[in-house]
């Protein structure tokens, strides 16, 4: 079998992208990246089943979605940390207000229902359109609008978020910027 530089130089291209999506599945680094290694196995060995002008990015996304699922089915007890409260114990608490708004969106991005945060991970953060997120999801394109609205609402209620004001440095941190930019 004699594998396209295209096909292979796709693979490696995408990596960051589904790490940071088996990431966002499992929340371990260690087993998002042993999730990713065992796609990339997949989609090297399935090489023929790939067709030439279609999106690499989303065979590889719905390889991996496929085989966690597979994965979760297969372990069937799996102790649940919904609360956080186990993995708050075994973190260093974050030294910075960024790291704290970080923690405060993982918490609530993980306390979302798996479709939802599925779905919202695949259009907001990896830049698929809803199409391409229904398709890698194998649902209905208003399937995937309905969850990313759900879940963008849930995350605005859990953080208490009411607008885009909100977003983004608070009154301080801006000065600081300011007084920084004027005396470069």
């Amino acid at each position: 079998m004699q594998v396209s530089d295209d096909f292979r130089d796709g693979l490696i291209e995408a990596i960051p992208s589904l790490r940071a999506f088996a990431f966002s599945l499992i929340g371990r680094p260690d087993r998002a990246d042993d999730l990713v290694q065992e796609t990339l196995t997949k989609a090297w060995a399935h090489y023929d089943s790939f067709t030439p002008g279609t999106k690499l990015k989303a065979w590889l996304y719905t390889i991996l979605r496929n085989e966690f699922y597979s994965q979760m089915r297969k372990k069937g007890r799996e102790v649940e940390d919904v609360d956080g409260a186990y993995s708050r114990n075994l973190a260093v608490h974050p030294e910075q207000h960024g790291h704290l708004d970080m923690d405060d969106m993982n918490r609530a991005l993980n306390g979302l229902p798996a479709d939802q945060r599925e779905a919202l991970i695949l259009v907001a953060a990896s830049g698929f359109s809803y199409e391409e997120a229904a398709e890698i999801c194998g649902v209905a394109v208003g399937t995937i609008k309905s969850r990313v609205n759900r879940a963008r609402n849930r995350l605005a209620e859990v953080l208490d978020v009411s607008g885009e004001t909100e977003y983004g440095p608070d009154a301080a941190a801006e000065a600081a910027i300011a007084h920084t930019a004027l005396h470069k």
